[in-house]
């Protein structure tokens, strides 16, 4: 084992992992939004909205996360009219198409998170809101949403922690994230096992902090 190179490379993997902190955290974001809404589509009465939803859901979680980053990366820029579009200044850096990709991954398995738990609230809330004459839209955003929020907490942890570890595809195209930085020194060193220690340790170290957080969450606003 190289101690040096352990040492020489964790500087460099800690910058990268700047990089991966903002790829998952504008992912989340965008995708929590995203899920949001088609979970309310989903558990919407209108058929051709839900089939809708739900046919984003299946095909987001049905294919690879890879296999998305490659057709929004690569794939788009085959099209001509994409090209020739006002999107193409966002779709040709790979920064924000790996930021695309992962939204609409994330907000795929999201929208199915907090459809369950839209479906689990107890029926009796609502009509306890409308026996008090509360509006139907006021009763979805202030009871119904921040519950479905409170119950999703502990699925949601886990879909925190698989997108952080999916971050990691964002070097197939060309991002230096901490997977990408790690490649890299591998590369001009011809060590793997050492740099992959030291780049599993912070992927550790960050599963880590996301798992307490979550679980400082689920405690603190907990039903009971």
């Amino acid at each position: 084992m190289d101690i040096d190179l352990l040492l020489n490379s964790f500087p460099k993997l800690i910058v990268a992992s700047i990089i991966t902190l903002k790829l998952l955290s504008a992912s989340l974001v965008i995708g929590l939004f995203i899920g949001l809404f088609f979970a309310i589509l989903r558990v919407n009465n209108n058929l051709v909205l839900g089939k809708f939803a739900y046919g984003y859901s299946y095909i987001f979680r049905g294919t690879p996360l890879l296999v998305q980053i490659f057709i929004i990366y690569y794939g788009f820029g085959q099209v001509e009219f994409i090209r020739d579009s006002i999107f193409w200044v966002i779709l040709k850096e790979p920064y924000w198409c790996a930021i695309i990709a992962f939204a609409l991954n994330t907000g795929a398995y999201t929208s199915e998170i907090l459809r369950s738990a839209f479906q689990t609230i107890n029926p009796g809330l609502i009509e306890a809101g409308k026996s008090l004459g509360i509006n139907n839209k006021i009763i979805f955003y202030k009871i119904q949403i921040p519950i479905a929020i409170r119950q999703s907490l502990p699925a949601y942890g886990n879909e925190i922690i698989l997108m952080l570890k999916g971050t990691s595809l964002a070097s197939t195209v060309t991002l230096m994230d901490l997977t990408g930085v790690a490649k890299y020194i591998i590369s001009t060193t011809f060590k793997p096992i050492e740099v992959f220690v030291v780049a599993g340790s912070i992927y550790l170290f960050i599963t880590f902090i996301i798992h307490n957080l979550i679980k400082f969450f689920e405690k603190k606003y907990s039903f009971e």
